[in-house]
């Protein structure tokens, strides 16, 4: 088995942002040991979320047995899953402002905010999030999850790998066949993750002018 430090890691960042490339076919020789997924998974969280609640959750499958399960619900993406080094499912959390006091503590703990700013803005989030709707709840949970998940696309060129981001997927059985709880986590996407097996290809982008506007 062909270990990670055969991948060439860049801190060239338009290396990575113009190279990137959504593969389809993975080395499976090559496998992500669970320290460096672990690093990955931290250097992409440092992503913005909404009054800094992190709402996003990801579930790592790498075995042979949690790829079986995953490879019904992943239609015409098989090949993807079943050659990765892992598919990470990341999903959005309905209930993020569980983790608001500990985020809040800890941030005073560490010296990253004034204890007088979290007794003023820790309140202040607990009450917006109690009125806040079911569809508000879940904009916010999709809209943060896919800030971390384009940014764990980038850490993840930065460390040599490379991914692509699955929408087609069963995305209404992905919390039941994993023993998640259904009503608390929604499915954003799944990324796969290891060493590419071709280039990818490149693809076209529309000039900036028929997608932005100045006044």
């Amino acid at each position: 088995m062909t270990t990670t430090n055969a991948v060439t890691q860049t801190n060239d960042f338009r290396k990575i942002a113009l190279e990137r490339r959504s593969i389809k076919s993975y080395d499976p020789s090559i496998k992500i040991s669970r320290e460096e997924m672990t690093e990955i998974l931290d250097e992409a969280t440092r992503a913005p979320s909404s009054i800094n609640l992190q709402p996003w959750r990801f579930l790592v499958i790498e075995s042979e047995e949690a790829k079986a399960q995953l490879l019904p619900l992943a239609k015409f993406n098989s090949h993807q899953v079943e050659t990765s080094a892992a598919v990470i499912a990341i999903f959005g959390d309905l209930q993020h402002e569980l983790n608001a006091e500990e985020i809040f503590n800890t941030a005073v703990e560490l010296g990253y905010m004034p204890a007088e700013v979290k007794e003023r803005q820790l309140p202040f989030a607990m009450a917006y999030y109690e009125n806040l709707s079911e569809q508000a709840r879940k904009d916010i949970a999709l809209i943060d999850s896919g800030l971390v998940s384009m940014q764990l696309m980038l850490v993840a060129r930065a460390h040599g790998y490379d991914t692509n981001p699955i929408g087609g997927y069963e995305k209404e059985k992905m919390a039941e066949v994993f023993g998640m709880d259904t009503k608390r986590y929604v499915p954003v996407m799944l990324l796969t993750i290891g060493k590419a097996a071709n280039e990818g290809y490149p693809s076209m982008r529309l000039p900036i002018n028929s997608v932005a506007e100045w006044k």
